[in-house]
């Protein structure tokens, strides 16, 4: 799907397919292993993206789990607050890898960095508000999910809006510069330049 006169409106179904994982519990991960990631770890152990897992299990395990292939997205479908649910990361790494339950594979003919970077957006979260559901336990469901919209421009054009995105990304993680004050005036001019690519209008 690769869109020739502009961005146009979609819903999530269009062009992402959502899987549920299972199984994997904290007391399966070994030493060395087979590479899997447990929901929890989306919110403490990774960032944007990752090549490499934190956590292994033996191939018994790992055989029964569900998968993530390169250049999928791991999406936490459980947190306890509003903010953190639907928190996800690109597999960029070069194998499979096993996911828990309480995360989905979300697997889209699109760009998956641009479809992660619209997950952080304000026009994912507010759909997101909308649907999820609990108290002390949050949660959103891939059926909910499937029918949120998003504006999507061509391939090509994702893929410009990425090194964009990207590109302020590094800068307000960079040492370079540390100061307080440059990384607070940098996160917000990133998150206004984002939303706006997000844009419905």
């Amino acid at each position: 799907m690769n869109w020739v006169f502009g961005p146009i409106r979609v819903s999530l179904g269009t062009i992402c397919d959502f899987t549920r994982g299972n199984g994997l519990q904290k007391k399966d991960f070994v030493a060395d292993g087979l590479p899997a990631i447990h929901y929890g770890q989306i919110y403490t152990k990774y960032g944007f993206s990752a090549k490499e897992t934190v956590s292994f299990v033996e191939k018994n395990v790992f055989d029964k789990l569900k998968k993530v292939q390169p250049d999928d997205i791991v999406m936490a479908t459980t947190s306890e607050n509003v903010e953190d649910v639907g928190k996800a990361l690109v597999w960029e790494g070069e194998m499979e890898v096993g996911i828990s339950g309480d995360a989905y594979a979300v697997k889209t003919s699109q760009n998956a960095r641009f479809l992660n970077y619209f997950f952080k957006s304000i026009h994912f979260q507010s759909q997101k508000e909308r649907k999820v559901t609990g108290t002390k336990v949050i949660r959103i469901n891939a059926k909910d999910m499937e029918n949120f919209v998003i504006v999507l421009p061509s391939l090509a054009t994702q893929s410009r809006l990425v090194s964009i995105l990207d590109k302020f990304d590094e800068l307000t993680m960079s040492i370079s510069y540390g100061l307080p004050h440059e990384i607070e005036l940098r996160q917000k001019q990133y998150e206004y330049v984002r939303d706006q690519l997000f844009k419905f209008d």
